[in-house]
């Protein structure tokens, strides 16, 4: 059994979180892609009925979900999945690059810069949820099942 895991388990639980926002801003359409600062281009695309935004961001909640899986698994709570090790690891280092990046000259221009800094410290805070939790489940992680 793994040791107890609060950084993953709140890694987990945000990832849950962020998963669900995506879908709800699906469901809210050009005015919630809007108020979340996908930009004006994505929401106008929703606007006139393109399934692009929704695909990209059905995109992205599958991406979020699945890191959830990885944290619920790494934590104890689902099984152990495959390469759970290099997925955590890599999954902090797209976090945290994300988090950092996005204080960079490279995000611009920006479609909305409130929603650039508060996208960056939530994926800063995701990443290091996700790196402290995997450095304390490293031990457990590097056993043989």
């Amino acid at each position: 059994m793994p040791p107890k895991n609060p950084s993953l388990l709140l890694a987990a639980w945000m990832s849950v979180a962020a998963s669900l926002l995506h879908i709800i801003v699906i469901a809210g359409g050009a005015d919630w892609y809007r108020f979340f600062g996908a930009g004006e281009q994505l929401a106008s695309a929703a606007e006139r009925g393109s399934i692009i935004p929704t695909i990209m961001t059905l995109g992205i909640s599958t991406v979020l979900a699945v890191w959830a899986a990885f944290a619920f698994s790494a934590a104890g709570l689902l099984r152990r999945l495959p390469l759970t090790r290099t997925a955590l690891t890599a999954i902090t280092i797209v976090l945290l690059a994300r988090g950092v990046l996005g204080f960079t000259p490279v995000f611009l221009p920006i479609p909305s810069r409130a929603f650039l800094i508060w996208s960056s410290v939530i994926c800063l805070v995701m990443g290091a949820c996700f790196a402290l939790g995997t450095w304390r489940a490293w031990p457990y992680l590097s056993q043989r099942n």
